[in-house]
């Protein structure tokens, strides 16, 4: 068997001398790296660091699945991301995630979503109105507004101030930006802490605490009910009876906030960007929505039935996912085929990549909706759009429901047209959209 140091190698001088580039945009940088020594590299990031890169998805696999209880997340995310979000279910492991994990769940479950989803409409609906038509605009505002004040809405139904709402989205965008810096420039993290960058940040992230307690306490003082997603969170108990302290909780509001709007907008601007370049597609879900609209379906059902429109969301999330690697630490030395992992070992999927690769995608570049016709596609080892195993992203249903009534709408009320190509990327901590130009007309 060969050990991990006979995987290809990338210097730390390549490293550095790449750094601007991978700054503004890695993927490039990664794929050059893949094509040149294949489905694995090591990437020197510092004086005795290294991150495994990789797209091998027999691999991510049996990390996620087969053999989850040897891999923790990376401190990419128990303590760099931690640090601004606190210690919740995205970036909490052990018996802590597992307790959490089995609180929360619930309030997740269809049964209870089915009780938000004329909330989620309103509030596309709303966010929807403003859009201008028959003028060309970058659409990631308005989809990004849609996903926050979705997130917000089902939270805290209509109690939350707007300035307030603006002052949350505001922190978590701008933290995340701190966070990306700091992680692909670790050779300047002495001076993001003397400049005094991450204290401002994090004194951000403490003003947006005070602003979820002063609404948490109204609520418990109120002794009114909404039945929406915080009345859930409060009415969460653990195994002994007990609720969740007021921090913990603050964590997981925090967490749904950074992790419930920012995939999800991601998510509905590349799809736009996809149909404005596909107008049969736009068609296509025009007619379903026709076709449905001679039944009397409630929203439940009108997703249910938007199958074609959900085969779209999903190849956008192939093509374009918002979460686009996947990272993990082994706790303990493992094997995998020819491949010796030693003991914490960081490991980064590139989901990207594993989307993209020919070896598992006919025509991997292209659009086709259709693919995901098969059922057992979306449940493949090739496909990661939220995660897999026991750590899949808890909110992948609301996340689906929300996009497929988006998507319904917009198609339903607008002709996407394509301004200006090609589709731009930004990667963040999630793959973004950049200048998604595109112009909405009316439809009669």
């Amino acid at each position: 068997m060969s050990s991990v140091k006979n995987i290809p190698e990338v210097s730390l001088p390549k490293f550095i001398r790449h750094s601007l580039s991978i700054l503004r945009n890695p993927l490039p940088f990664h794929r050059a790296n893949f094509n040149q020594y294949g489905n694995s590299f090591r990437l020197n990031v510092g004086f005795g660091k290294s991150v495994i890169f990789t797209r091998d998805a027999e691999l991510l696999s049996y990390v996620l699945q087969k053999n989850q209880k040897n891999y923790l997340k990376s401190p990419i995310q128990t303590r760099d991301l931690a640090k601004y979000i606190g210690k919740g279910l995205l970036t909490a492991e052990g018996e802590k995630w597992q307790k959490q994990r089995r609180l929360i769940q619930p309030a997740f479950h269809k049964s209870q979503l089915i009780q938000l989803l004329d909330t989620i409409q309103r509030t596309i609906d709303s966010e929807l109105d403003q859009i201008k038509t028959d003028k060309p605009f970058d659409i990631f505002p308005i989809f990004n507004d849609l996903a926050f004040q979705t997130v917000v809405k089902s939270l805290f139904s209509s109690e939350i101030e707007d300035a307030a709402i603006k002052q949350l989205q505001h922190t978590t965008e701008i933290t995340q930006k701190m966070l990306v810096k700091e992680l692909r420039q670790p050779y300047l993290g002495w001076w993001f802490k003397l400049s005094g960058k991450i204290k401002f940040h994090i004194n951000l992230i403490d003003q947006s605490r005070a602003i979820l307690h002063k609404v948490v306490t109204q609520r418990k003082q109120s002794g009114m009910r909404y039945n929406d997603l915080l009345d859930m969170l409060l009415d969460a108990r653990y195994e002994d009876g007990s609720s969740m302290e007021e921090t913990q909780l603050l964590d997981e509001i925090l967490i749904l906030f950074a992790a419930g709007h920012e995939t999800t907008s991601n998510a509905l601007t590349f799809t736009c960007e996809l149909l404005a370049r596909h107008p049969q597609a736009q068609l296509k879900i025009l007619e379903e929505i026709q076709k449905n609209k001679k039944e009397s379906f409630d929203l439940m059902d009108r997703i249910s039935h938007a199958t074609y429109t959900k085969w779209v969301i999903q190849e956008a999330m192939r093509l374009y996912p918002p979460a686009y690697f996947i990272d993990r630490v082994n706790k303990e030395e493992d094997s995998f085929q020819e491949l010796v992992l030693p003991k914490e070992s960081n490991l980064l999927f590139s989901v990207y990549e594993i989307h993209r690769h020919p070896d598992f995608w006919t025509n991997p570049e292209a659009f086709i909706p259709e693919r995901f016709s098969d059922e057992t596609v979306k449940f493949s080892k090739n496909y990661y759009p939220f995660g897999a195993g026991q750590r899949m992203c808890i909110g992948n249903n609301f996340a689906m429901y929300e996009m497929i009534l988006a998507i319904l709408s917009v198609v339903e009320r607008y002709e996407i047209v394509e301004k200006k190509s090609p589709i731009q990327i930004k990667p963040l901590i999630t793959l973004k959209p950049f200048e998604s130009i595109l112009e909405f007309k009316k439809r009669a």
